[in-house]
């Protein structure tokens, strides 16, 4: 038995989280769910956006499942994965067929530094304007740099590719730069480059296809990982995995987009995908594969699909799809 710590949150974040675990309950594997509140809802009926007993369940979980969180978002998951130390973010890119996306054949992973940079969120006002501090560690480089490797190594990988703006940032990311070429040192067998943030943004668009594992730093993750997300069908289609040395936190890319939150229209696949990882992260890869090509199925089937992607499903009704995919399996 596994337990798993569910977040909802805001928004569409409670409608996907439910698609999931609807779809979840066909997969012959016995997880135990706790709830937790976060968000705005939660802010505003507690006071607080993230209470002690939620981050209690997180802790005490074997992974955690999270929906979306709206303009609390930065006291929500930023907090959890600065108080869990999850320090790698992992964001797949993949097209699937029966998608509409800008390239088909895609297949690679942004792995983001996730505790540091700029986001540990110590700003403050001047007399003329504000101040925000950007923080950059060589332990922090080195682990996030160890790890990327590592996950090309097991995932068969060819290459890592480090992006920075060392040109600008000559000290912070200078020694990202230098941290990441003595951690490529120790894998011989990979490949290791750089490109700054500015050309990767432009290379992401223009020959995607040429990358592997991207590893980078917080604030350049975030951005380049939505930029993937445009390349293979949008913010749906996106998910993500916080892991840290003792627990992990699972959630799609997307936010709580309020403006179709209750019309059963989000997107259910980035919240699925996010459970794929999880159960990978599980060591429950049989299950994970089961989830995984049921979802592929229906997309590319393409009867069965959100309007984002030009269907009419509704966001129970596509995940009910994927449920009928595995029932046929099992």
């Amino acid at each position: 038995m596994y337990k798993i710590a569910i977040i909802p949150g805001d928004g569409i974040g409670k409608e996907v989280m439910e698609a999931t675990l609807e779809v979840l309950d066909a997969l012959n594997i016995n997880l135990k769910y706790e709830y937790g509140e976060a968000g705005d809802e939660c802010l505003k009926k507690n006071g607080v956006a993230l209470s002690d007993e939620t981050i209690a369940i997180v802790k005490n979980s074997d992974a955690c499942l999270f929906g979306a969180a709206g303009e609390t978002a930065a006291d929500v998951i930023v907090k959890l994965r600065q108080i869990m130390d999850l320090f790698v973010n992992l964001r797949p890119v993949k097209s699937y067929p029966g998608v509409n996306s800008l390239f088909s054949g895609l297949d690679f992973i942004i792995v983001r530094e996730n505790t540091e940079g700029i986001y540990v969120g110590q700003e403050e006002y001047t007399d003329d304007g504000a101040i925000a501090k950007r923080i950059i560690t060589r332990e922090a480089s080195e682990r996030i740099c160890d790890f990327a490797f590592k996950y090309a190594k097991n995932n068969n990988k060819e290459k890592v590719t480090a992006v920075h703006k060392a040109n600008v940032l000559k000290k912070t990311d200078g020694l990202f730069k230098k941290v990441f070429y003595e951690v490529a040192n120790k894998y011989q067998n990979i490949k290791a480059e750089d490109y700054y943030v500015d050309a990767t943004a432009m290379y992401l668009l223009t020959r995607p296809q040429s990358f592997d594992v991207i590893v980078t730093t917080n604030l350049f993750g975030d951005i380049l990982s939505d930029e993937g997300a445009g390349l293979v069908g949008g913010l749906g289609l996106l998910p993500s995995g916080n892991i840290g040395e003792n627990n992990a936190l699972f959630e799609p890319v997307h936010g709580s987009a309020p403006d179709i939150a209750g019309k059963g229209l989000a997107n259910p696949t980035a919240m699925l995908l996010s459970a794929v990882m999880m159960l990978n992260y599980l060591n429950e890869q049989n299950n994970a594969k089961l989830l995984n090509d049921a979802i592929f199925n229906v997309l590319k089937e393409n009867k069965h699909l959100t309007s984002d992607m030009g269907g009419e499903s509704s966001t129970m009704e596509m995940a009910k799809e994927v449920k009928n995919k595995i029932l046929e399996k099992r």
